[in-house]
């Protein structure tokens, strides 16, 4: 846990919240004696009401980290295919089905 001063917090407060924002505790002194912490926020205060609870329901699984890059971009290769899919979902969807 680091220790900072309300000084050098002051001075350095964006330096501070990025170190809690990684998960670390800083202990705020004043003239030596300890007077707060910084703590991160858990990760399920950032959640809606709803998404909190479908989680509690087992309907929601969280993610735990960021998208890969390669599964934001489409796939290469033909745009085409799928195409019959489509077609396919019309044609149902014109007949009635």
């Amino acid at each position: 846990m680091k220790r900072a001063s309300i000084a050098e917090l002051k001075a350095r407060l964006s330096s501070y919240i990025e170190q809690v924002r990684g998960g670390n505790e800083v202990l705020v002194t004043e003239r030596g004696m300890p007077v707060a912490k910084l703590v991160p926020i858990p990760p399920e205060h950032n959640l809606s009401e709803r998404e909190q609870r479908l989680i509690r329901a087992s309907l929601l699984i969280p993610g735990r980290g960021r998208v890969r890059a390669e599964l934001r971009r489409p796939p290469r290769g033909d745009p085409r295919i799928g195409a019959g899919v489509l077609a396919a979902l019309l044609e149902e969807r014109e007949e009635g089905r």
